[in-house]
């Protein structure tokens, strides 16, 4: 019988134990799939960890010292001779007198050594350039200081700053880069007389920018970013929530309704320096707006956001659920009605959340800016929207440009300072959610 099964063609009956063996294979497999997949999952997750502590450790060791400033205690004599020659106490005399003589006075007589013209002029590049100014503002703060000998406390120059911080680059020699050997004594000797201290460098945070990087702040820059995104949102969030009310709820179903909204999409995925690109053309070279200008910059990163907030408030409006609009025409309120005092509050909570998220992203653009114009060198601190200004990361690109080392620490320094604000806003869009967000 068996035989002629054979010769029949039909195969051979597969016994229970060789199927289970192929199908408990077969899971095996399955299994060690699943198994390579999870793991090459985490892998990935543990790269990205890895690449961002990388980067966050790089800023964070670059830009932490940049926080503290190096200052010289030197007791200066303040010569009338030297600055109010008539004793008339002028502020107009005083205002322009010759106080760096006072400085470098004052650094000989701690230094009398220093007997030759290069010797002098590399004592005189221990302080800052903006020693003098230092000093000029406390003898016009108090000018019955004039013929005394007061100690102050004086602005180091970048270099002597990175050293005493111990961040200062070593030459070929081992030696510290741009310092000489004698300027190194110098500082250690002012160090082991209790003359050099190292303090909080408020003037980061209060002032603007500077060619010397030992002045330079971001405090023009942080205006400058806060006008631009008081622009954006004045602008954006009416707008996109007014769009996104009339496609949503009012539109009608047509042709040219979806190609607006494909166009709307589109625009969500355009690069921002198209955006820069728009704004140099119709808002500077058509409507003469003034180049370097918050309300500029505002008016462009506002086109840019738009599309995000639109969506963001379709999206919300989309989440409501249908019957709140159903009861309240039930209750014979309008569709304006229904809309406004029903839909609209329950939506607004995810619109504010997409609102602050296009402003994080808006707050960290820097391409559009340069097509404005908002590159420029800007020492003074803006006053209002049309002010000339830069943004904050406009003001780390410099900064990232500039030769001196000590940008370097205040490049990271800034980039912290950037961070913490998109990490405050995105927060705080978290909190908006969490805090209003209604579940039906």
């Amino acid at each position: 019988m068996a035989d002629a099964g054979n010769r029949s063609g039909t195969a051979p009956p597969i016994s229970g134990g060789v199927t289970r063996a192929r199908v408990e294979a077969g899971l095996r497999r399955r299994y060690r799939r699943e198994r390579r997949f999870r793991l090459y999952g985490l892998a990935s997750v543990l790269l990205g960890i890895g690449f961002l502590v990388v980067l966050f450790a790089t800023i964070i060791g670059n830009g932490w010292s940049a926080f503290r400033q190096a200052y010289i205690r030197l007791d200066v004599t303040i010569d009338a001779a030297e600055i109010d020659p008539e004793g008339t106490r002028d502020p107009g005399v005083l205002s322009v007198a010759n106080y760096p003589a006072l400085l470098r006075a004052a650094l000989l007589e701690k230094f009398p050594e220093a007997s030759g013209r290069r010797e002098r002029r590399e004592l005189a590049g221990l302080l800052s350039g903006g020693a003098a100014f230092a000093l000029r503002d406390a003898v016009l703060a108090d000018p019955g200081i004039i013929g005394t000998t007061r100690s102050f406390w004086l602005l180091a120059d970048d270099d002597a700053d990175l050293y005493v911080k111990g961040r200062l680059p070593t030459g070929d020699d081992g030696e510290g880069g741009r310092l000489s050997s004698a300027q190194r004594g110098w500082l250690d000797a002012l160090g082991a007389d209790g003359r050099v201290e190292l303090r909080f460098n408020r003037a980061f945070f209060t002032s603007g920018d500077s060619r010397d990087p030992e002045q330079a702040g971001i405090w023009g820059a942080t205006k400058g970013s806060f006008f631009m995104l008081l622009v954006t949102i004045l602008v954006a969030f009416p707008l996109g929530v007014a769009a996104a009310i009339y496609l949503e709820e009012f539109a009608p179903r047509n042709a040219w309704v979806d190609v607006i909204e494909v166009n709307i999409n589109n625009l969500a995925a355009v690069p921002s320096i198209v955006f820069g690109l728009l704004g140099l053309a119709v808002f500077i070279n058509f409507f003469g707006l003034p180049r370097s200008a918050p309300l500029v910059g505002g008016l462009v990163l506002a086109l840019m956001t738009l599309p995000v907030i639109i969506i963001a408030a379709r999206a919300s409006i989309k989440a409501v659920p249908p019957s709140v609009r159903e009861a309240a025409l039930g209750v014979g309120a309008s569709h304006v009605q229904m809309v406004f005092h029903h839909v609209l509050p329950l939506a607004l909570p995810g619109m504010l959340t997409g609102a602050i998220i296009g402003m994080a992203r808006a707050l960290g653009e820097s391409a559009p800016l340069l097509m404005i114009g908002m590159v420029a060198f800007v020492v003074e601190i803006p006053s209002g929207p049309l002010s000339p200004s830069t943004a904050l990361p406009v003001q780390i690109y410099l900064w990232a440009d500039s030769p001196e080392r000590a940008f370097v620490e205040r490049t990271s320094a800034a980039i912290m300072v950037l961070l913490a604000f998109l990490l405050v806003m995105n927060a705080a869009a978290v909190w908006l959610r969490n805090r209003f967000e209604r579940r039906w």
